[in-house]
């Protein structure tokens, strides 16, 4: 926990979260806990699924990001039920709501339980009563988004995308948009092209991963290849200023993930990550915690680890807060209804 005396307003902001797997936030004790219960064999070679204390031991000394994607993958091997599914997410959805999230968009990455023969039904059922318990019980709205493989075959995600069980959540708006994750480097977005002029057809909401561990060329490429309305991480966004400038002009909102970037070695700390740069060039982001049950940090930690390292004024964070609300994709009541929430707060704090 911070030591600011801002920390009370940073937990008490009506968050906005856009980029957190889901499954990046399977905690080392219910990853044990489910491959007990499916008769999962975790790798016995590897020391560090000894025990959940040694697992999470080992997420504090990533390398890269295909380092943490390696384990990242091992354990959705425990995921196998729908319940095992909601429980993951009921578990995100419960320290979200502690950490003041009043609206959640989660990714999900299909192909990786497919491919382990768990059907998409099986994944998106969990997910979705999840959503419907998390919004009845915790009062957060969520949208789900299906994230594609960047290292898989481009004809994988096609076939994916066509399923017909994918295709019918994508018609009745259980899922309402599409992203692109997973190893960045040698995989560039236009190899995607095709994917997204297909989503695009059928009014789904575009995003990418893009300028994390790649080069600023890559969130070109996305903006000008997949039409994305949105930038997930994007940090390298502050190499270009002339395309820093037409992102801040277009209101594109970047995604982005000060922990995770330290943690997967993008950054050497958060003061590396170009938060003051994005303000001063009225570039929209919000910030998010991308797989926190990995990277030790949920989005409240993110909150306070960004005001640690860019002491942010109470303005400042208004802006912050205000752009996360205003770029996310639920309706204009909702955002309203936050909007409302953050200026009730900004009035209480300003008489204290």
């Amino acid at each position: 926990m911070c030591q600011s005396p801002l920390h009370d307003f940073l937990k008490r902001l009506p968050k906005c979260e856009h980029h957190i797997h889901l499954e990046g936030a399977l905690s080392p004790a219910l990853l044990f806990k489910l491959a007990k219960q499916n008769s999962i064999t975790l790798p016995q070679g590897d020391p560090a699924f000894a025990s959940p204390d040694a697992l999470l031991s080992r997420y504090k000394d990533f390398t890269s990001l295909d380092d943490f994607l390696q384990y990242y993958y091992i354990g959705m091997s425990a995921l196998i039920h729908s319940a095992d599914f909601e429980a993951l997410a009921w578990d995100y959805f419960q320290h979200a709501s502690a950490d003041g999230v009043h609206h959640a968009e989660v990714f999900f990455d299909p192909q990786a339980h497919v491919s382990r023969d768990v059907s998409y039904a099986t994944v998106v059922t969990g997910f979705q009563a999840a959503c419907e318990r998390a919004e009845k019980e915790l009062g957060i709205t969520t949208i789900l988004t299906a994230c594609y493989l960047r290292h898989l075959p481009v004809a994988d995600s096609l076939a994916m995308f066509h399923h017909p069980d994918v295709q019918e959540s994508y018609q009745n708006g259980t899922v309402k948009g599409i992203g692109l994750d997973s190893s960045e480097l040698n995989f560039p977005p236009n190899l995607f092209k095709e994917l997204y002029g297909k989503a695009s057809e059928r009014g789904l909401r575009l995003t990418s991963h893009a300028g994390e561990e790649g080069p600023v060329e890559y969130i070109r490429d996305a903006l000008d290849n997949l039409g994305i309305e949105r930038i997930d991480h994007g940090i390298r966004l502050a190499d270009d200023p002339e395309l820093m400038k037409e992102v801040a002009e277009r209101q594109i909102m970047l995604s982005v993930c000060p922990i995770s970037n330290v943690v997967l070695r993008c950054v050497k700390s958060v003061k590396e990550v170009p938060i003051r740069k994005f303000l001063a060039a009225g570039v929209r982001f919000s910030i998010n915690s991308d797989d926190p049950a990995y990277f030790g940090g949920y989005i409240l930690d993110n909150y306070c680890a960004v005001h640690e390292a860019h002491d942010l004024s109470i303005k400042e964070w208004e802006t912050v807060c205000r752009a996360g609300i205003e770029g996310s994709w639920c309706s204009d009541k909702r955002k309203g209804e936050m909007l409302s929430a953050l200026r009730i707060l900004l009035q209480v704090w300003e008489g204290k």
